[in-house]
Formats: structure tokens, C-alpha cells, sequence
């Protein structure tokens, strides 16, 4: 009989899928040189880092998910924005202060480009490029919002089958009840 980690969501899809996954574990990112990004991670992000094979290490934060970073080298080709890492942080104070840390240490620790604080999509945050190219938004939900509220209010639009969802409105009204 299989055993879930602790902290693995056991719910079952709602709909039959071909694949039946117990965890989504890990995602992927790549760099330029292990031993450089390794420091900009645990340092600068205070993020846990172990080196399980020569050309890759596996990030993480307090949980089972984590990120496998691949050293490839010069082949490593910039993202978009969009393609970011969220780091989340307790306070909008605490997002102020990665920011002021970001923009002092950005030699230090190769970072790229930082953009300033702001509001947007319900929450307060800066985005920043680390020296290999990987976009990362350190952030803090004002209203308490927690990533697993995403799944628990459901779809909010409407899908090509004309089934309908609850309003954005509504769901802001719901979590500030809560």
C-alpha cells in the first residue's frame, strides 16, 4: 500500500484523468553555474539547496515541492516575467526590505534587474531577474489570502462549455468574512 508524505494533498480530481498523481513535486529552472546561483538561493532568498547530482541541485522551502536547478551552462536562454518563482513573506514591510536588500546587494549577488514595489492582482510585491535569468517575486497577500484559496472559491470565469463560476467580488466579500 502506498504512503502519501504528510503534507500531499489525497483529494481526488473531480473528473477521471489518465494519470493519477498523489503530489506534484517539482518544478524545473536552469543556470548558468551551481556554485554562483547556489549562494544568490540560500543566501540572499534563504532558500535550502542540496546538490543530488553533478550537473543539478534541488531547491526548496519548508515543504516537499521543490525545484530541480540544472547547470546547462551557455545554452541557458532568458524568460519572460510571466515565467516567475513566487516567494511569499509575512509583512508588506518584509516586501519593502527584500526590495532595499535587492537593490543593495544587486552586485553582490549578480542580481540582474530589480523592479519596484506594487500593487497588483491583490497582492504587494517586487519582481527581480537573478543572475541566470529566473525571474522571482517576492510577495505578501494583504488580505490573508492563502494559495490554496485559489482551488478551495473554484473557477471564477466562464469556461467554453458555458458552465459559470462566481465572480471575482464575490470571492474578495467571502475571504474578508472568513
Amino acid at each position: 500500500m502506498l504512503t502519501l508524505p504528510p503534507n500531499c494533498r489525497v483529494d481526488l480530481p473531480k473528473t477521471k484523468s489518465i494519470v493519477k498523481p498523489f503530489c506534484l513535486s517539482h518544478g524545473t529552472l536552469e543556470c548558468y553555474n551551481l556554485v554562483e546561483s547556489r549562494r544568490f538561493y540560500e543566501e540572499f532568498l534563504g532558500l535550502e539547496c542540496v546538490r543530488h547530482g553533478k550537473p543539478a541541485m534541488a531547491i526548496r522551502l519548508a515543504m516537499r515541492f521543490h525545484i530541480v536547478c540544472v547547470e546547462v551552462g551557455d545554452q541557458l536562454k532568458p524568460v519572460h516575467l510571466l515565467n516567475h518563482w513566487g516567494v511569499d513573506v509575512k509583512t508588506r514591510e518584509e516586501v519593502d526590505q527584500a526590495y532595499e536588500n535587492a537593490v543593495k546587494y544587486q552586485d553582490e549577488y549578480k542580481i540582474r534587474k530589480v523592479l519596484p514595489p506594487q500593487d497588483m492582482h491583490g497582492v504587494y510585491s517586487f519582481y527581480m531577474i537573478d543572475l541566470d535569468h529566473n525571474w522571482w517575486e517576492i510577495q505578501y497577500y494583504e488580505s490573508g489570502f492563502q494559495h490554496d484559496d485559489l482551488f478551495d472559491y473554484g473557477d471564477r470565469f466562464a469556461m467554453k462549455d458555458g458552465r459559470t463560476f462566481e465572480a471575482l467580488e464575490e470571492i474578495r466579500v467571502r475571504t474578508e468574512l472568513a
